[in-house]
């Protein structure tokens, strides 16, 4: 067992998995909050405020935080999500001690200067328009829009220009001041760091982190809907996504094999009919997308505009043909594939400890990797032909991004469905 959790006086939950055969580690700060507890005048706020832990504190200027890790070959990073942000480093066993300084010297005393914030404004901005210029990225934004109108969980994690350009530094203030605190944080440490070493230093440097109760989000409902945005492009981006299961729920195991055997490999069903036998399009995939409340499954394919018309009915039989038909062979690949995805990844301090802090937040505890293989290896073909059937039947959240003349009506492709 390498996977040790300890809470401290404050709340503060430390969470090790030790790798001894590792030459590196991360240790980081996972927080409970992302896009979908923004204040609603505030979209993209978690997204900014991520950015601005990185602008300098009381004790250091932005360009000594980088130095400070980066000096003995470190590097840090972060990323927000819907649900949570996470602030870590990756570093040699040496320096441990100070990257805990500097991921605390970040969340407890950054100042947010107001110069800063305007520059990094405009970092942003530009990242919003590559987001735009890129439309396979860009769907996604799209298609979360149109599956959470007018809800948080709906919104872009970037936020919007009008948006980024006026949030005042007090917004920053009050997000931090409200929401990182030691009942929405877990600090992480994975590869080469016993538990005791990182509990010792989260008492000596995340002590100071007030207590408080985890973040509460509004309940999500997914809707159907159907929204296409003309690009003069070379190629159409298409997306199909419906109603599946979310984190906690017991048939996300069944959804997520569902998501690889239909489009989640080049051996996949999905990607030998569409892609490899007919040549419709250049990419199709298929994936589980849980969130806590709620999940998608979803579908992406990008194509030749004069493609399309013959592309919707092969994929939609196939939709239809998994909740009828799933054979022994391509639940084992997908199995397989799941297996050797998770085992591979138990090789990288990285991704270990995404999946340590992701799970501590979201369950409570760390969910043994024996206990997860188990779940995946025993759904059965009437299990994926079930689940299938309970998503794939329901009315479906279509976006298209590209020339989208070609495409059939809404009611049309629904009726291809059922």
């Amino acid at each position: 067992m390498t996977v040790q959790i300890s809470t401290l006086s404050n709340g503060l939950r430390v969470a090790t998995d030790t790798m001894l055969d590792a030459e590196s580690m991360v240790i980081g700060a996972w927080v409970g909050v992302g896009t979908r507890h923004e204040p609603w005048n505030a979209n993209g706020l978690a997204h900014l405020t991520e950015h601005m832990m990185f602008k300098g504190t009381k004790r250091r200027s932005a360009y000594a935080l980088s130095k400070t890790i980066e000096k003995n070959g470190g590097a840090m990073n972060a990323y927000t999500t819907r649900e949570e942000t996470a602030y870590y480093a990756r570093v040699l066993p040496e320096d441990a001690d100070r990257a805990a300084d500097i991921i605390a010297d970040m969340l407890l005393r950054s100042v947010i200067d107001a110069k800063e914030l305007d520059r990094e404004r405009q970092v942003i901005i530009q990242e919003i328009g590559r987001d735009r210029d890129t439309p396979e990225d860009y769907i996604y934004d799209l298609m979360h829009e149109t599956a959470f109108p007018r809800q948080k969980l709906g919104r872009s994690i970037l936020g919007t220009e009008d948006v980024i350009e006026r949030l005042p530094r007090e917004k920053v203030v009050d997000y931090v001041g409200k929401h990182y605190h030691a009942g929405n944080i877990v600090i992480v440490g994975t590869g080469k760091i016993a538990h005791d070493e990182l509990v010792a230093l989260a008492r000596r440097y995340f002590g100071r982190l007030p207590a408080g109760a985890p973040t509460k989000h509004e309940p999500a409902r997914i809707k159907s809907g159907d929204l296409r945005q003309m690009k003069d492009s070379e190629q159409l981006h298409l997306m199909m996504a419906f109603p599946a299961p979310s984190l906690h729920a017991k048939t996300a195991p069944a959804a997520g094999l569902l998501g690889t055997l239909l489009g989640g490999s080049s051996s996949s069903r999905l990607f030998q009919k569409v892609r490899e036998k007919r040549g419709l399009v250049y990419n199709i995939s298929t994936y589980h997308a849980p969130f806590q409340d709620t999940g998608l499954f979803c579908l992406y394919a990008g194509t030749d505009p004069a493609r399309v018309k013959e592309l919707i009915p092969v994929v939609c039989r196939e939709l239809r043909d998994v909740t009828t038909r799933v054979s022994a062979s391509e639940l084992g690949r997908a199995k397989a594939q799941a297996r050797a995805d998770l085992l591979m990844g138990q090789e990288s301090v990285m991704r270990r400890a995404e999946t340590l802090g992701h799970h501590v937040l979201t369950y409570g505890r760390s969910i043994p990797m024996a206990d997860t293989l188990t779940q995946i290896m025993k759904v059965t073909e009437d299990e994926i032909k079930t689940i299938a059937s309970k998503i794939l039947s329901r009315a479906p959240v279509f976006t298209a991004l590209g020339p989208t003349d070609g495409i059939e009506p809404y009611r049309a492709l629904r009726e291809r469905l059922v």
